[in-house]
């Protein structure tokens, strides 16, 4: 795995995805066929962005990707992890969204670019494209829900298919704060992470029990990964690509 480290605007390895800024996720749903019009303002929110992102300082930047199931919280994990709310209405995401939280990790500032992908099949195509360039994956089950815990080996499949091969990964077991609904046993799903050599942790968006855990346990995975993989320090070379796709670096190296 590449580091994300950056230094006086030296990054050091990393696969730079779509600039620090949050675009709707009907932007990223529309690039696959944009008018000119479109073009242009993707353009401009893409330039805008990198120069935001220039006057940010931090130690590490860390890509990571929320996939499983539709409807299993995983914006609502998103949105309490980076804006500490929640909202009751589900919604379901099209296409890609994001958001960015800074935390502080072993002393170092990392900054955390967190993707979250729709769970439907109609929308793989588009969200599998964002699996590259990931240091880290978090898979999400609802634990009232025993069929989003079984898919969990075709969300492992998409990953092995599409994401690195160093990539880490987490599992999460979200709205646990339902016990009376609840149909995974967590020791079943400990054992099946354990399996996999994977940390597990059961959150709830809704009470806010063990969202920064799990976000801060991903962290340093890959922190912890990261450390042992050498990286080269190089100025990127940025392209943008305008079907969803990720901007590569040239390089040589809701419910709760």
């Amino acid at each position: 795995m590449t580091s994300g480290s950056r230094k006086g605007g030296v990054f050091a390895g990393l696969p730079l995805p779509l600039p620090l800024r949050c675009f709707s996720a009907c932007s990223f749903l529309c690039t696959s066929s944009p008018s000119s019009e479109l073009h242009h303002r993707i353009r401009i929110e893409v330039a805008d962005s990198l120069a935001a992102m220039s006057s940010i300082e931090y130690d590490y930047l860390f890509k990571l990707l929320l996939i499983g199931d539709s409807s299993v919280g995983k914006s609502c994990l998103l949105l309490r992890f980076a804006d500490d709310s929640y909202v009751d209405t589900y919604i379901s995401t099209i296409g890609v969204d994001f958001k960015i939280r800074t935390v502080e990790l072993d002393g170092k500032t990392v900054k955390l670019q967190i993707w979250d992908t729709a769970g439907q099949e109609r929308f793989r195509t588009i969200t599998s494209s964002y699996y590259r360039g990931a240091h880290g994956i978090i898979i999400v089950y609802d634990v009232t829900d025993m069929e989003s815990f079984n898919n969990i080996k075709q969300w492992l499949s998409e990953i092995d298919r599409y994401a690195s091969d160093s990539v880490c990964k987490l599992l999460v077991g979200n709205k646990c704060d339902l016990v009376d609904n609840k149909v995974v046993d967590t020791e079943k799903a400990k054992a099946f992470a354990d399996s996999l050599g994977i940390p597990f942790i059961e959150t709830s968006a809704k009470e806010s029990i063990n969202v920064e855990e799990a976000f801060l346990t991903m962290s340093s995975e890959i922190k912890k990964r990261m450390a042992t993989q050498p990286s080269v320090e190089r100025r990127p070379t940025v392209h943008v690509h305008m079907k969803g796709q990720p901007i590569q670096q040239k390089s040589s190296c809701c419910s709760s």
